[in-house]
């Protein structure tokens, strides 16, 4: 397998890897969007708990190197979730991302630097 990076990945390779690894254990049964949408708050909630009680992981260029791969590795299985919840409900993420932020620029508008 080679390595991708954030650059230079579509989604959708990212959506057909989970969906093949869901397909090739039999595992549809249970990915429904309930089950999936707990799943992705568990592992949410595994990648909160990370920094719980932790102020020295305020500063992201002093996070120790094991600290910093099993945040990795929690962000990686909120993706995977997130991922496999977009197969199952067939959702496109990237319109529905741009349709969030455009939503969000409406809600939230630019602030002018006198502003602040």
């Amino acid at each position: 397998m080679a390595i991708r990076e954030d650059d230079s990945t579509p989604i959708d390779y990212l959506k057909e890897r989970v969906e093949t690894f869901v397909t090739e254990r039999n595992w549809e049964r249970y990915h429904n969007p309930k089950d999936i949408a707990i799943a992705l708050s568990v592992e949410a909630s595994e990648l909160l708990d990370i920094f719980k009680w932790k102020d020295s992981l305020n500063d992201p260029t002093n996070i120790p190197t094991r600290t910093r791969n099993a945040i990795g590795d929690e962000m990686a299985d909120v993706l995977i979730y997130l991922l496999s919840l977009s197969n199952v409900m067939s959702v496109d993420l990237t319109q529905a991302t741009l349709r969030k932020m455009s939503k969000n620029a409406r809600k939230y508008p630019k602030r002018s630097p006198r502003n602040w």
